[in-house]
């Protein structure tokens, strides 16, 4: 780990004079590299190798009245920008978060919790389309985490003033592009650990989220409303999970629903050696159409040394993106090594 001493968050904290002075802090880098082959059975692949970088900056720092505040900038492969958060933690109150980014809030944050060992049944590059929930984490959005629950529960509350948009400093965001035009939206998930269910190893989850759609399209029937529901048992070297999923898109024409159920269980066989099945079913739903369901399934393997991870998933999906047929079935197997600097 590289740390940058003294800079970043102490001028953060600066914008936040009129709070308190705040003692400076450091700025710390960390990042990795993810390696891959993928074969895909029947198709031609072309250069089966890629290679990705991941980087964070983050840094902290504390006011002189006892707040914290955190920041995160988060980069995917090729330096593309993922996400960017500050924390604002006050102890009597609770965690305040600001977010810009494509996850990490909200209902997103559950889209997909069922256990796995390296990613989600549809996620080692079959290119499958599933739609799951992400309520306005596409937003700036401001997400609320309470302090004062009892052990074992967190709940959070996201709001979004114009959902699907991000704006830079001392800027707005403009009018909202393409066919549906989104309003304010909100998100709120509910977690409860074992510490509160009172059985050890048990997680059960929920959210729910919406986000206003101008009733004035040609195509709108209501709001966007999404709501999903998990549980995951750890036992022994087991987890096993569930998790449902619904979207309702509020339009009187063309795809207005999807309803996804998914299911996981992973084995730890030793410290550094886990296995894992995954699958996952999405229903699309049109108006005046027939329902389509794609299905993935992945059976996974992972291998730690240190700081380098081996990862094999062995997945498939039928009638991805939604579209029957031979040609929407794929197969493939990939390997990964992960290197964590």
């Amino acid at each position: 780990m590289n740390k940058l001493t003294k800079i970043g968050v102490s001028a953060l904290c600066g914008s936040l004079a009129g709070i308190s002075a705040a003692n400076a802090g450091e700025l710390s880098v960390t990042g990795g590299v993810d390696m891959s082959w993928i074969s895909l059975d029947d198709e031609t692949v072309g250069n089966p190798i890629g290679i990705g970088s991941n980087l964070t900056f983050s840094g902290s720092g504390e006011l002189d009245n006892g707040w914290n505040v955190a920041l995160s900038v988060a980069h995917l492969n090729g330096n593309g920008y993922s996400n960017t958060n500050v924390v604002v933690t006050v102890p009597s109150l609770g965690d305040i978060r600001i977010d810009q980014g494509t996850s990490g809030t909200g209902i997103d944050r559950m889209d997909d919790m069922t256990p796995n060992v390296w990613e989600e049944a549809y996620g080692t590059g079959l290119g499958s389309g599933i739609q799951t929930v992400a309520g306005t984490a596409a937003s700036t959005t401001i997400e609320y985490t309470p302090n004062m629950l009892p052990d074992g529960a967190t709940a959070r509350i996201a709001w979004a003033p114009s959902s699907g948009k991000n704006s830079a400093d001392k800027a707005s965001s403009g009018a909202q592009s393409g066919a549906v035009a989104e309003g304010s939206g909100y998100d709120i998930t509910l977690e409860i650990g074992s510490a509160m269910s009172g059985i050890e190893g048990l997680t059960v989850y929920g959210g729910l989220a919406s986000t206003e759609q101008d009733p004035a399209g040609s195509t709108v029937s209501g709001d966007l409303d999404e709501e999903t529901f998990g549980v995951k048992y750890a036992v022994g070297d087991f987890t096993l999970g569930y998790q449902w999923s619904e979207q309702d898109l509020g339009l009187s024409s063309g795809i207005d629903k999807y309803e996804n159920v998914g299911y996981g269980v992973t084995f730890q066989v030793n410290d550094d050696l886990s296995i894992g099945y995954n699958n996952y079913e999405s229903e699309q739903t049109t108006i005046g159409g027939a329902a389509v369901t794609a299905e993935a399934t992945s059976f996974q393997l992972a291998y730690t040394m240190g700081g380098a991870s081996i990862r094999l998933a062995e997945a498939s999906v039928d009638d991805s993106k939604y579209q029957t047929g031979a040609a929407y079935d794929r197969d493939a197997t990939t390997l990964s090594v992960s290197l964590a600097f």
